[in-house]
């Protein structure tokens, strides 16, 4: 067999093979053993009478159908092993000449992964962020526990700084009047100068009374988390239902003794200890992203286009799942970002061919440290996972192989991590 290789992009190639007969010879008898298990012939038990006679008796065109089949198929895996080419989709094959079992020349146009030049990671130098808990940050904490544990006693006056409303409130586009998603409430409860709303929404509120109704415009922040919102001008209109006046508790043992912890001093330190937790694992995976970071954007490879599409069908199912669990249709959001399906897709490929590249030169990175996942590490994170559902279908879905091979691929990628960090921090 004599395999051509031409180079039509980075990452896409044309094996021209031209076979010679020897090379067809095994396949044709490897076909006929199989359709030898389906012939009954007098004298013979299936599957056992000689290969000049199954080839007599089977229809001709299923015979060279099959043999064309399986020897595109088995010459085809053969050159990538002889090729030492790591494809990353299907072929598109072309047989450009066939002679039954004698003469067999094709082409496969396929997606390869390039070659990768990794960057020098053992060189790397990141520090570990050392944030300390600050006395205002435990403060805040208390404070919001002291709000969750807060008396509340309706009264019949305006409502004043520091109140509840509870209110029913919607909000129109203050241009077309349209309803804006999400910005509705019912029996909604909010406390006065907590800043829990958009800027100026709160003062609005003060004065109101139970029964009172108000319409009013506020304008959402440049910097708003949903882009579509974004500078936009809402009216709202509120109904205040009731208003409560809020005491909240002293901080003192007594406050302390019913959240768990004897004293206020071992409130503030278990909340430290907490938010120091938090602040550690933080700090771990943004340790984590600067390397990952590092190691795509300095290492070099051409990035295949067909492992980013996938990788953006991928991010769009998963907004989909998201919208659907919220009850907001696909053109519905296109709607209210102001976006075609097309200019929205656009705007994931960046961020999919980033993840990608993460992905591919993380799998470098392993394979030039002789990593791998045992069956034992295999097992035992499965067993872990086991012991987190109840459901007995949950369960036997992680012994099956696809998603076993999830899992190990995990792991791996998890031990590639942790191998980077301990040359990156010093």
């Amino acid at each position: 067999m004599q395999t051509t290789i031409k180079q039509l992009t980075p990452t896409n190639v044309e094996l021209t093979i031209v076979t010679e007969p020897a090379d067809l010879t095994p396949v044709k008898a490897s076909v006929l053993k199989e359709l030898a298990k389906d012939v009954k012939m007098a004298g013979f038990r299936k599957g056992h009478a000689p290969d000049a006679l199954v080839e007599k008796n089977v229809d001709q065109s299923v015979l060279q159908s099959r043999f064309l089949d399986a020897a595109v198929s088995q010459l085809y895996m053969q050159a990538l092993v002889e090729e030492r080419l790591r494809v990353v989709a299907p072929p598109s094959v072309n047989v450009t000449k066939f002679v039954p079992f004698t003469t067999l020349e094709f082409t496969a146009t396929v997606e390869v992964l390039g070659e990768v030049k990794l960057a020098d990671y053992k060189k790397f130098s990141f520090a570990r962020a050392n944030e300390a808990v600050t006395d205002k940050e435990v403060d805040v904490v208390i404070e919001d526990l002291r709000a969750r544990s807060a008396e509340r006693h309706e009264v019949e006056r305006a409502a004043k700084d520091g109140d509840e409303l509870v209110m029913d409130f919607t909000g129109l586009d203050a241009k077309t009047k349209d309803p804006i998603e999400g910005a509705a409430g019912k029996d909604y409860p909010i406390v006065l100068g907590s800043n829990t709303f958009i800027p100026g929404f709160e003062p609005e509120l003060i004065g109101m009374k139970a029964g009172g109704e108000k319409t009013f415009v506020v304008t959402f922040p440049k910097d708003y988390g949903a882009k579509d919102l974004q500078s936009k001008k809402v009216s709202f209109t509120v109904q205040a239902k009731r208003v409560n006046e809020v005491k909240l508790p002293e901080v003192d043992d007594e406050f302390a003794a019913k959240l768990g912890p004897k004293t206020v001093a071992d409130l503030k330190t278990d909340i430290k200890a907490q938010l120091g937790a938090e602040k550690a694992n933080q700090a771990e995976r943004k340790l984590e992203n600067d390397i990952l970071g590092a190691l795509a954007e300095k290492s070099k490879l051409e990035v295949p286009k067909v492992l980013v599409e996938e990788e953006v069908e991928r991010m769009l199912a998963e907004e989909k799942r998201n919208l659907l669990y919220r009850g907001q249709t696909w053109q519905e959001h296109l709607d209210a970002e102001g976006k075609t399906e097309e200019e929205h897709r656009a705007e994931h490929t960046e961020q999919a061919e980033i993840r990608v590249k993460s992905g591919l030169v993380l799998g470098e990175v392993a394979q030039a440290e002789g990593l791998d996942v045992t069956e034992e590490e295999l097992d035992q994170r499965i067993a872990q996972l086991k012991q987190q559902y109840s459901d007995a279908q949950m369960q036997a879905e992680l012994d099956k192989p696809e998603n076993r091979r999830d899992i190990a691929s995990r792991i791996l990628t998890e031990k590639t991590i942790e191998l980077l960090k301990t040359y990156a921090v010093k």
